[in-house]
């Protein structure tokens, strides 16, 4: 029983192997022939693992750029990191977590199926780490680990992954272009708010888009995402590690290469890792789209594949940077205040910041134009700063003593709402948990019909 699970769970949680066999089934569905089935499925099997290997690229070049930025500025505190809080947390809660994470699976297929959020969430460690948190977050809240935990966390779960990518479609059939993909990923709150921001506050028109900058003949070359994605974060990362101390650089993060030449090398790391993530993507959509309308077609009708983050990076490249450089400005501003106010401090998290602020930007720019990426992003990371203060005391005893926590909107806003709630014992939570469900069960009916009686008048 235990090999099953572990093999099940490790399909769920490799992203590139759970689209490829999704991708396989869609083609099989739609009575492909047996070569097609194959190439399909393995461009789609490995556009995933390109796409994963450029964000890798980015991770790994984003690392050094935390490690100058804490020892510039002497700060320490929590740091918003997935990867670090979730590691910690399989330790003791692995089983309930991988639990929690194959009925939320099961709860997303039926919601799909059976309502009008036709949305089937395919970003296998983003369902690991919602997953986890829920385990932990129930477990503080009295829960303990037992079936009903995993019951509930598994609703919790499937109900907010089938919901959240609705929230975002809207903004991502402007920025796409077309309906035939959904945001998967747990920054989806935020990206929304950030879409919400620049309908509300930007500049809607076209030729105030990120993407129309208007740049001197004489700059064409700006023009280029690659060059001026690397000629910007050579300049940041320049006077990073002049504040940091180019004796630093040397002895703690380049084996002694110069700390210019490191800082060039990174930048330029960060510009090839975005190129690599951009190729991974064109791969995926060219494969996955045709082939998930087997699925739409047979299993979940008119269904779309929820898909990670980085799948919208190419449709704003600038609006990227923009919104990457202003969330972090609001993270690092937000750093000083709660130095200042004398709370818990959360330093700024370079990985959640880019990938979350990033498309923040890109949803803002939809609606706003330039003035909406800023906004979007600025409040996005004034969001990915602020809300850990909420999440830290639903993580109980685990969190004490830790350094990192949750990053993104989509566990902390959910997270800090069941902490708060399970305050009031557990018969509160489970009103809570099976009450979501049940609520979006109903606005489901409710659009539905209201739908009808429009197209009747």
């Amino acid at each position: 029983m235990n090999g099953v699970l572990n093999f099940i769970v490790s399909v769920a949680t490799t992203p590139a192997l759970l689209v490829g066999l999704i991708a396989m089934l869609g083609l099989i569905l739609q009575k492909k022939p047996a070569t097609a089935v194959i190439q399909g499925s393995i461009k789609t099997f490995a556009g995933f693992l390109v796409l994963v290997g450029g964000a890798g690229i980015l991770v790994n070049a984003l690392t050094p750029f935390a490690s100058m930025f804490q020892h510039a500025f002497h700060v320490k505190g929590v740091v918003p990191t997935n990867e670090g809080v979730v590691a910690l947390a399989l330790v003791k809660y692995g089983t309930p977590a991988a639990l929690i994470m194959l009925v939320g699976f099961l709860v997303n297929i039926l919601l799909a199926r059976f309502t009008r959020f036709k949305y089937i969430f395919l970003t296998g460690q983003a369902m690991l780490y919602v997953s986890t948190m829920a385990a932990v977050v129930l477990a503080s809240a009295g829960m303990g680990t037992s079936w009903a935990t995993i019951l509930l966390g598994g609703l919790f779960e499937g109900t907010l992954l089938t919901v959240t990518p609705a929230l975002c479609q809207p903004f991502m059939r402007k920025i796409t272009g077309q309906d035939g993909v959904a945001m998967g990923h747990t920054g989806n709150i935020g990206y929304a708010t950030a879409g919400l921001m620049g309908k509300w506050f930007g500049n809607p028109d076209p030729e105030k888009s990120t993407e129309k900058l208007n740049v001197p003949k004489s700059l064409g070359f700006m023009r280029d995402s690659t060059v001026s994605i690397s000629l910007v974060m050579i300049v940041v990362y320049v006077i990073l590690a002049l504040v940091a101390g180019p004796n630093y650089v040397e002895d703690k993060l380049s084996s002694g290469t110069n700390f210019l030449i490191f800082s060039i090398v990174q930048a330029g790391t960060f510009a090839a890792g975005f190129v690599v993530v951009l190729q991974g993507v064109r791969m995926i959509l060219a494969e996955i789209i045709p082939a998930f309308q087997g699925i739409a077609q047979k299993l979940v009708p008119n269904s779309k594949p929820a898909l990670d983050v980085p799948i919208v990076f190419p449709y704003a490249p600038n609006a990227v940077l923009i919104g990457f450089i202003v969330s972090f400005v609001a993270g690092v501003i937000s750093m000083f205040g709660m130095v200042a106010i004398g709370t818990t401090v959360i330093i700024p998290g370079v990985v959640g910041h880019f990938f979350c602020g990033a498309a923040a930007g890109i949803f803002g720019n939809s609606t706003g134009g330039r003035r909406g990426a800023v906004i979007g992003a600025f409040v996005n990371g004034l969001l990915l700063s602020w809300l850990p203060l909420v999440i830290l005391p639903a993580l109980g005893a685990f969190q004490a003593g830790a350094s990192v926590t949750f990053a993104d909107t989509d566990y902390l806003i959910p997270g800090g709402i069941i902490g708060m709630v399970g305050k009031a014992g557990s018969g509160a939570l489970i009103a809570l948990i099976v009450g979501f469900t049940v609520v979006v069960i109903l606005a489901s009916v409710f659009l539905n019909s209201r739908e009808k009686s429009q197209v009747k008048k």
